[in-house]
């Protein structure tokens, strides 16, 4: 009688196995909500999932696999400033460094070693590879720098160049028509060779290094520091530290570059050899049985390569095998960024057009035939 009731009323009852089944579902439901899957809650904005939480594989990994075969189609650039003045080594540590005659002074035929009167920025580069990773290394050499009397304003020709490749790929940024891979000359290092003379900061250092920090990345090296004793060199690295602090001078690693405590554990205990003690040579010995890079002493052979002899490990790990891409990063995000919302902000108060470019002491930019000073 229901039923026929029902029916009347154009209502279908379902029957008892199909409720059943609902029923299960719903049990089911309720299971799943038990245990969701990861996901953002409306305040939230970002959330992480970890491997655990994850279907199954995603392959997110190939990334770096996919960019290192990038890097290694493409290579990269690298390029370095060697300043200091003549016969402190600058040639034969570039050449240590990279383990190839690349200097300027070693690719030269008949090179003769002429004192400048001024300074005139030199660069030469290179294709390296090692290992089917390629890297094209400009060495910038500054011949004259700190080699006259008055060495007054000596370094404005190097505040220049590092400024003029700033510039230079600035303008290529601001192309309508951009390159797809912009050339980078910009200056990613420079390493400055101290005297190991064993008193204090000279004027001339002090003036360079707080100029140049400002723009480009220090490192400090004391050259041929094969002449100091072992007491001796430690107490030069502690004053020289001393004058650096007490001068506000900025050398690479600066700490508020540190990116987080694993960074900040690998800088301090750089920042605690620096400057480093170096030693350069291209020639080999045998010592026990093995060939090092050393130069050779009436006392004996000092290692290169060997901490306890001098710092050149540390500052080839610095330079190549630990910081080289922190390097560039360096130079890209913070002083080049430095130098574009400079030039930026200019080229706003004067219209739309870049002002003529500027040195750091204001004075206009001379014409290429007297850009050196």
């Amino acid at each position: 009688m229901r039923e026929d009731t029902a029916q009347e009323q154009g209502l279908d009852l379902e029957p008892p196995v199909r409720m059943e089944e609902e029923m299960e579902v719903m049990e089911e439901r309720v299971v799943e909500i038990e245990h969701p899957l990861p996901c953002l809650s409306e305040s939230d904005t970002q959330g992480i999932i970890k491997g655990r939480d994850l279907f199954g594989y995603v392959g997110i990994e190939a990334v770096l696999d996919q960019m290192r075969r990038k890097t290694m189609k493409a290579g990269f650039e690298f390029n370095i400033m060697v300043v200091g003045q003549s016969g402190l080594g600058k040639s034969t540590l570039v050449n240590t460094l990279f383990k190839s005659k690349v200097s300027r002074k070693s690719c030269t035929p008949n090179y003769e070693e002429k004192i400048s009167k001024t300074v005139q920025l030199q660069s030469i580069s290179h294709i390296i590879e090692e290992k089917g990773v390629k890297m094209k290394l400009t060495v910038i050499d500054t011949p004259g720098f700190g080699d006259q009397i008055n060495n007054e304003n000596c370094w404005e020709p190097i505040v220049k160049y590092v400024n003029e490749q700033y510039e230079k790929y600035l303008k290529e940024e601001l192309n309508v028509n951009r390159k797809r891979r912009i050339p980078d000359t910009r200056v990613h290092c420079c390493v400055y060779f101290l005297p190991a003379t064993g008193h204090w900061l000279r004027p001339i250092d002090v003036e360079f290094m707080r100029r140049l920090g400002k723009i480009v990345s220090i490192v400090p090296v004391i050259a041929k520091a094969d002449t100091l004793t072992l007491e001796e060199r430690l107490e030069f690295k502690q004053r020289i530290r001393q004058d650096l602090q007490a001068n506000g001078i900025r050398v690479y690693p600066q700490k508020e570059y540190d990116e987080d405590a694993e960074d900040r554990i690998l800088n301090d205990k750089i920042r605690e050899n620096i400057p480093f003690a170096v030693v350069g040579t291209d020639k080999e010995h045998q010592v026990n049985g093995n060939k090092v890079l050393g130069r050779k002493t009436k006392w004996g052979i000092i290692e290169v390569e060997n901490v306890a002899h001098c710092e050149f490990a540390l500052l080839r790990d610095l330079l190549i095998r630990s910081h080289l891409q922190d390097l560039k990063d360096v130079t890209h995000n913070i002083h080049y960024e430095t130098y574009r919302v400079k030039r930026l902000n200019e080229s706003n108060a004067n219209g739309l057009a870049l002002s003529p470019l500027t040195l750091e002491n204001g004075t206009l930019e001379k014409s290429d035939a007297e850009s050196h000073l």
